[in-house]
Parts: structure tokens; C-alpha cells; sequence
């Protein structure tokens, strides 16, 4: 195994200058940057920025818009049908494909070099920008960026759903439509994101080349620094296969099936302004377990609660100024926390449902804020549910009569809640009780928090209810005693560091993996944040890990039971530390591990890692 002199170690190397594409959006701005004050502190060896707090946003009325009753998912594509040729293993840079690496395992899932019909489920989506987006009828149609899919009727879908099912390949062409010269005519706060793209299906197990890395990104002049060519598209092979494909067999080990994934925007730099625009939207994945039919007659279906009636909602952070303008402030290593919080890209709306079971699936997409969920009736009583996944992983058990959903950014739970149980008419919400001040991590919980989101109990369902939450779902793949003794350790530290964010002292190079790892090996990674200032959810791309021990103030503590299942998202609160099992299987090259409070990883907190055979 080739390992890289810092892997073990945190300190006595030198600090990295920033990289170069900050350097050089810094530089064609300066002029927003030099018109604020700065200063030089013995603590901060770059110059900070001066920001003056900014004003709450301006207040709403609640319940004003409805959120669809039924989430369509995303229509496929005929790419055989269009003006580019259809998808091919190696990038088709004559026609305009990103300079991309080959697609790995292309061989061992399709007959010939060039896709045939019917081998994949084929997908094209634009990233365009939208300029007459509603987040709330108080405030002004604006600018935000989507991604577009077209409906049956070819109708834009926006930030559509993905439905996709192990075992059977997706093909996703991605265009670049954002307009190059964005933010030439806005100011520092409104023009915020850079029109360059590099899309990451979070948590799935993919090659690198089509992971989203984030120094992969391009637009039609411009192209990251680990790309060959910029171009106007790129296309993404997602083979949905379990990990452990090589170890197994067939499509890999089903006990490592994934269910709520979702994809956002990983431009190096630029992930909390371009994801913050509203380039996000949600990937289910289903197996024979998990099938996402409630009919399903499969003696080994869990019958969960499927579509129309499971429901993925996504809760983002926003702040904006006193025109009702969204705002964000991409200059500051310390982020804008966002005072108004979105549903689905609407501020408070409400969701009619049936007196049925739902399955509702929460995403915090960031960019820094955490939450305490809650269900409330209208007396601001708590109501029970059941928790049956973590991360978008199905737990070993249910978590039955549970009451609050703690979730970090880029966190997902996935609830069952029976409205069965309520008259038609009555009224609920989802409240988050966890307050929170600025991006550095939450406080305490507050009652009766803010709510966020109404239910209304408004009909009665076409057909009876056949769904269930059985007692037991999906099994775990635990390490053994042997696997935990042979297996490399690595250290990892998450700090503050000249005003910026690093990892193990030094700041992120997109060129340069900091640790080298042997495909086919398991390795535990100490996660530690020494810090009592901030919290840092640590994200890990390609492989889930399982936590073997959490330390608070260096005294070990029980893990809780939502976070006994596999994780790809392991929240340091202060001065934590967690020893965390990974397996590193079926795929090679670049990926990151890096913050999930994406201001965080802007500012560099993210170190590459490669796998190599």
C-alpha cells in the first residue's frame, strides 16, 4: 500500500497559498473586496474582510403557497434521438464533452464501446438560469439557478426527482446553460455564484470521473483543473451497484443499498453560493427490499409507503435583504446564515395530504444551519413517528414512537408519520426547535421553535392502505474484531487556520491527494474537531463508514442509535472526535472528503484522496 508522508501526522507542514481559482476570483473582483475595510490580526495572517451584520430578512406571512400533493419524478430522455451522438465510454470531446476521464466498468455493463438501446435508463438535464422564481408571495419574482428535466408533456421540470433502481444503469447528460458573464451587473451580495458546474449524486458508489469532483468543473470557455477540455456537456454513468462488487459478485453486497441520495452542485470554491442558487434535488435508489411499491408481492418487499405518498422535502437556509432580494455573501469565510428556510424552494407552505401512512424524506441541504425537527399540532404538542433511516440508509430496526430528527447539513431522515390517526382537517407543522446564531453550529433546543412547514389533513386516499413499517429492514455489515485490528489507521484534524478552514493544518489542493489508498482495503479514520467554537459535519465521498467510537472532551460517549447504521456524513460537534471503519471497494481515482457546511469547504476545509489499484 502507498501511502503519502502526511497521512498520520498533523502537524510540521506548511500551510498551501489559497488556490489558484480563488485566486483568481478574488482578482477579477477585487473592486468589491477593496471597497470594505480590512485587517490584519496576529490571529488571521490574511487580510479579513469587515462585514457588518446584516438585518433579518423581511418578515412573511406564513402559509401563502401549496406545495404540489404529488411529486412527479423526472421522465427519461431519448438520447438516441437528439443532434449529439448517444453515450459512449470515452468522452465525445469532438462534439463538445467535457475533456473527461473514461468511464470506469464501462465494459463489464454494456456490449460495445457506444450505448445500444435499452441498456440504461437515459436522463438530460440543464442548468439554466431562472429569473422569475417565487420563494414567497411577499417577495419579488428573482434570479435563482435549477436543474431542468422536461415533463411528459415537455414541460420544465425543475430540480425533479430521480427514481433509479439497483441493477439498472442511469446515464445522465448534463449541459451547462448558466450565462458566462453572471454577476457583471449585480453587487458583491446579490451576484453571488460562479457559472461554472461540476454535479455530485451524493453518497452513491461511482467512479470518479463521474462523482462531481469538485476540480472538475467546466462551462463552455472555462474548464477545472483535473479536466482535459472544457466543453457544453458532460455525461455522468451512474451503474447503481451495491459496494462490494467485486468482493460478492453480481451487482455487489445488498446490505450496503443506498435509498435517499440527492445531487448538488461540488465547483471547487463555489459550492455554497452555486448550491445555495438552487442547484439541488433528490436521487431515490430501490432494490428488491426497498422497492418503492407498497403493492410489491415480493414476500421480500418491505411494502414501505411509495410514491405518491413518499415525499422527499429539502430545507435550505436563505437570507435576504431588505427588498426581498436573496442574498449571500460568498467573500466571508464565515458564510451568511440564513434566517428564512425553504421547503422544496418555498418559505412556509403548506402540504395537503391523505389520512394515510407517508414516507417523508428530509434533506438538509445547507448551507450552514442544523435543525431540530419536530411534529406539532396546532397546541404545539409534540406528535410521534418512526425513524427508519439515517442518511438515506435504512436502519437494521424501525425507531418506533420517536419525537425530533436531529440533522446536520447534507444530513437526510427518512420518517413515517400516519396521518390516519387525524380527523380530516386538522392542522400540523414541522417546527425546528434548535437555535442557531451564526455558520460556525447550533445551540440549544428551544421550544416552541419556528415552524416551518403545515400539514393539512384534507382527504381521504383513493384505495386502502396497504403500506407497513415491518420490524425488521435491512441488515448491517458490521467489521470484525480482525478487520478492526489489521485495518491502516489515519488521522484527520478539522481546524481553523489563518481565517480559513484546513484539514490536518494544510488547505485544499484539487491537484495534490494528501493520502493514497489500496482499492480492496479498509482503514479507520480518526475524525477529530479540537475546537469548542464550531461544528463541522465531514462528508466522505465513494464509501459510507460505520463509528466504532465517539469521544466528547476526550471522554467516550454512546453513540445514539439513529447513528448506529452506516453514515456518509459524521457530525464533529466541538472538541469530538470519532473513529469511523471504511472500506475502499470497486473503483479508482479522485475523490474528497471535506465539511458539509459548504462555507466551510469553500474557505478549504476538503482534502483530495486517491485509490489506486
Amino acid at each position: 500500500m502507498k501511502n503519502t508522508k502526511d497521512d498520520c501526522t498533523q502537524d510540521g507542514y506548511p500551510c498551501s497559498s489559497l488556490n489558484q481559482s480563488r485566486r483568481a476570483f478574488f482578482k477579477t473582483t477585487g473592486a468589491a473586496i477593496l471597497a470594505a475595510p480590512a485587517i490584519l490580526t496576529s490571529r488571521k495572517s490574511l487580510a479579513q474582510v469587515i462585514v457588518p451584520p446584516l438585518p433579518p430578512s423581511p418578515p412573511t406571512t406564513p402559509w401563502q403557497q401549496e406545495l404540489p400533493v404529488v411529486g412527479e419524478p423526472l421522465q427519461q430522455t431519448d438520447l438516441f434521438a437528439g443532434p449529439l451522438p448517444p453515450p459512449q465510454g470515452d468522452a465525445y470531446t469532438d462534439v463538445g464533452e467535457v475533456g473527461r476521464a473514461k468511464h470506469q466498468r464501462w465494459d463489464e455493463f454494456f456490449a460495445a464501446p457506444v450505448l445500444q438501446p435499452d441498456e440504461a435508463d437515459l436522463y438530460e438535464l440543464k442548468v439554466e438560469a431562472i429569473t422569475d422564481h417565487v420563494f414567497h408571495p411577499d417577495y419579488p419574482p428573482q434570479l435563482v439557478w435549477n436543474y431542468v428535466g422536461r415533463t411528459e408533456s415537455g414541460a420544465p421540470h425543475r430540480n425533479p426527482t430521480i427514481f433509479a433502481r439497483y441493477g439498472r444503469p442511469v446515464i445522465i447528460r448534463l449541459h451547462n446553460e448558466l450565462p458566462e458573464d453572471h454577476g457583471s451587473n449585480s453587487t458583491a451580495l446579490t451576484g453571488f455564484g460562479s457559472p461554472e458546474i461540476s454535479m455530485h449524486l451524493h453518497n452513491l458508489h461511482v467512479g470518479s470521473e463521474s462523482d462531481g469532483f469538485p476540480g472538475d468543473f467546466f462551462s463552455r470557455t472555462k474548464k477545472g483543473p483535473t479536466l482535459d477540455a472544457p466543453g457544453i456537456y458532460k455525461d455522468h454513468f451512474y451503474p447503481n451497484i451495491y459496494a462490494g462488487l467485486e468482493e460478492f459478485g453480481g451487482i455487489g453486497d445488498s446490505r450496503e443499498a443506498l435509498g435517499t441520495l440527492w445531487y448538488h452542485d461540488h465547483t471547487l470554491d463555489f459550492t455554497a453560493p452555486n448550491a445555495i442558487r438552487g442547484i439541488a434535488a433528490f436521487y431515490l435508489l430501490f432494490d428488491e427490499l426497498d422497492s418503492g411499491d407498497e403493492h410489491d408481492a415480493n414476500p421480500n418487499a418491505l411494502r414501505l409507503p411509495s410514491h405518491p405518498y413518499d415525499y422527499p422535502l429539502v430545507f435550505k437556509d436563505l437570507r435576504f435583504n431588505a427588498n426581498g432580494i436573496h442574498i449571500y455573501d460568498q467573500f466571508d469565510p464565515e458564510g451568511t446564515l440564513g434566517d428564512k428556510i425553504t421547503v422544496n424552494g418555498m418559505i412556509e407552505p403548506v402540504l395537503r395530504v391523505a389520512r394515510r401512512k407517508y414516507r417523508l424524506r428530509l434533506l438538509d441541504s445547507g448551507p450552514s444551519r442544523f435543525y431540530q425537527f419536530h411534529l406539532v399540532n396546532a397546541a404545539n404538542r409534540v406528535q410521534r413517528f418512526t425513524y427508519i433511516a439515517n442518511d438515506g440508509n435504512l436502519l437494521p430496526r424501525p425507531l418506533l414512537n420517536q419525537t425530533r430528527i436531529r440533522l446536520a447539513v447534507a444530513e437526510r431522515a427518512d420518517i413515517v408519520v400516519d396521518f390516519s390517526q387525524y380527523a380530516l382537517g386538522t392542522e400540523l407543522y414541522l417546527v425546528n426547535r434548535l437555535e442557531q446564531d451564526n455558520t460556525r453550529g447550533p445551540d440549544g433546543a428551544q421550544a416552541p421553535g419556528k415552524r416551518l412547514l403545515k400539514f393539512i389533513v384534507d382527504y381521504e386516499p383513493a384505495e386502502e392502505d396497504v403500506s407497513q413499517v415491518p420490524s425488521f429492514l435491512r441488515p448491517i455489515r458490521r467489521p470484525t474484531e480482525a478487520e478492526i485490528a489489521a485495518a491502516r489507521v489515519r488521522n484527520w484534524v478539522f481546524a481553523r487556520k489563518n481565517g480559513m478552514w484546513s484539514i490536518n493544518d494544510r488547505f485544499m489542493d484539487a491537484n495534490t491527494a494528501r493520502a493514497t489508498i489500496t482499492k480492496g482495503s479498509a482503514e479507520i479514520w480518526n475524525l477529530n474537531n479540537p475546537s469548542g467554537g464550531w461544528s463541522h459535519p465531514i462528508h466522505i465521498h465513494l464509501e459510507e463508514g460505520i463509528i466504532l467510537n465517539k469521544f466528547v472532551d476526550g471522554i467516550e460517549v454512546p453513540i445514539p442509535v439513529h447513528e448506529r447504521g452506516r453514515k456518509d456524513v459524521f457530525v464533529l460537534g466541538p472538541n469530538t472526535r470519532m473513529r469511523v471503519f471504511i472500506r475502499f471497494r470497486d473503483y479508482v481515482g479522485k475523490y474528497v472528503m471535506h465539511c458539509h457546511n459548504t462555507v466551510h469547504e469553500d474557505h478549504d476545509m476538503m482534502v483530495r484522496f486517491d485509490i489506486e489499484e
